[in-house]
């Protein structure tokens, strides 16, 4: 092993192509979803405890920023983890394999996920 090897360690430095960034989103959002859904969860159980509970989930939902901003975010990861996931079971089947054809899929998804992204901001908010 060449122990003469260059390293570095500047995370700033490193270019990552648009795969590798739609891989870690992928990720990212799976994580996001996985701990977003205890508040979904939560809102969901109050929700059903009483009629006074209902309202105070409709009332939070309706009112409160941060709320909205949750369930926003829960939204967004899961409509990015979706189109990840779909684009996926595509290369499950051979496609998208090649460097050109992973490329486009990869910049694919991302504007597919921004439009959804969107549209749940604007339905939400």
């Amino acid at each position: 092993m060449n122990k003469k090897r260059p390293v570095n360690l500047d995370i700033s430095t490193i270019s990552m192509p648009v795969t590798a960034i739609v891989s870690i989103l992928h990720r990212v959002t799976g994580i996001i979803l996985f701990i977003g859904l205890v508040f979904l969860f939560y809102a969901f159980d109050k929700s059903l405890s009483s009629q006074q509970g209902f309202d105070q989930v409709v009332e939070m939902l309706q009112s409160n920023f941060l709320a909205k901003f949750v369930v926003w975010g829960v939204v967004s990861a899961l409509m990015y983890h979706f189109v990840a996931g779909v684009k996926h079971l595509f290369m499950d089947l051979g496609h998208f394999e090649e460097l050109e054809s992973g490329r486009a899929a990869a910049k694919a998804n991302l504007v597919i996920a921004v439009v959804l992204i969107l549209l749940a901001g604007v339905w939400i908010w």
